[in-house]
């Protein structure tokens, strides 16, 4: 039975594009097309690889980025108004109208967290007489996190790095067939290696075989199990490696930070 995975943390093209330019540190109003059309299209490539459904308006803005990266590679001509005397004004940037789009995107989406910031604020709110707690209070803390957890962008990150080393590790020939694993069982797998190590395990680690279907496999159960709150992927810096724990032993770690 075919095992069909969404990915639907990204909320468009723009929020992709946005992603992209934090990540990368970019000027949105002097955005490098070349560089981010390139990074765009790695992350397409990625959810290809995955086999997951694109949205027809990823593809649409692909071949935006690509038209505009093709505007920007012909050469601007100037033009000469005679009857004036001066010359005139040059050509419109072919960036701006995409630049529009984003600056007003970011507004939205800067104003959605505000809005969700005060809707988890007045959730806090409750109206009703006061009440003895004091019971309460002597019960246990509820779980916490042993570290800031991996967003999706991190793991699709760390993914691509992961496909680029196994690539360039791959033996040019082999005769080496492995037999072919469901998600489930690569999800039971992985809950037992985390269970029979006290440290924490290495996102890279989980990938201990070159073939691109085990691969595929394992990170797309690596999603599922952070899906089911089974497991903790965790980033300790920007840009750093991410380390993969059980939901227990993370829930365990009281007062980490």
């Amino acid at each position: 039975m075919q095992y069909n995975v969404k990915i639907d943390t990204f909320e468009g093209p723009l929020d992709l594009l946005l992603h992209l330019i934090n990540t990368l540190e970019i000027d949105i109003y002097d955005i490098p097309v070349a560089q981010i059309t390139e990074q765009y299209l790695l992350y397409i490539h990625t959810m290809k690889e995955l086999k997951l459904d694109l949205a027809s308006e990823y593809l649409v803005m692909a071949a935006t980025l690509l038209a505009i990266k093709s505007n920007m590679l012909l050469p601007k001509q100037e033009e000469e108004l005679f009857d004036e005397g001066f010359e005139s004004d040059y050509e419109a940037d072919p960036r701006s109208e995409l630049v529009e789009r984003l600056i007003e995107y970011r507004k939205y989406k800067e104003a959605a967290i505000d809005l969700k910031s005060l809707e988890e604020e007045r959730s806090l709110i409750y109206t009703k007489a006061p009440s003895d707690l004091s019971e309460l209070s002597k019960g246990k803390a509820g779980p916490k996190t042993a570290g800031p957890s991996a967003s999706l962008y991190d793991m699709l990150g760390a993914f691509q790095k992961l496909m680029r080393r196994k690539r360039l590790k791959k033996p040019l020939a082999t005769k080496i067939a492995r037999q072919e694993i469901s998600i489930e069982k690569r999800m039971e797998e992985i809950i037992d290696l985390l269970k029979n190590r006290t440290d924490v395990v290495d996102f890279n680690e989980l990938f201990p075989y070159p073939e691109k279907e085990y691969i595929v496999v394992t990170f797309l159960a690596v999603l599922e199990l952070m899906k089911r709150n089974e497991i903790i992927a965790q980033q300790t810096e920007n840009f750093g490696g991410i380390q993969v724990i059980p939901v227990q032993r993370g829930a365990a770690a009281v007062g980490y930070y």
